[in-house]
């Protein structure tokens, strides 16, 4: 019996174009009322745009205004810094459940 090798999604970030698997990536949602929101879930309503899950990308998107183009609309340069901020903030929690500490390092309280 032959086990079929679940396809992995693949998207491209519009800040590099480069590709990546979709768990990677950051979706950036923008809907039918003109609105744009960070969609951390990647289910949020409306038309979607994605980027790499990197501080180097957000940085990129905001100097290249990427979604300005993906969604032909003005998007503020506050989006911008606010999408900065939030992509440091996770990886910074992310490389922070990454870290394993010994317990031979642990002050001794005894």
């Amino acid at each position: 019996m032959v086990v079929k090798q679940k396809k992995i999604p693949l998207r491209t970030s519009l800040a590099s174009n480069k590709q990546f698997p979709k768990k990677e990536l950051l979706r950036i949602a923008y809907n039918k009322e003109g609105e744009i929101s960070i969609d951390p879930t990647g289910k949020a309503h409306g038309r979607g745009a994605y980027i790499g899950f990197s501080i180097e990308e957000a940085e990129m998107a905001k100097a290249k205004k990427v979604f300005n183009r993906a969604f032909s609309t003005d998007i503020s340069e506050e989006f911008y810094n606010e999408l900065i901020d939030y992509v440091t903030h996770q990886v910074g929690r992310r490389e922070l459940a990454d870290k394993v500490y010994s317990a031979d390092l642990a002050p001794d309280y005894d």
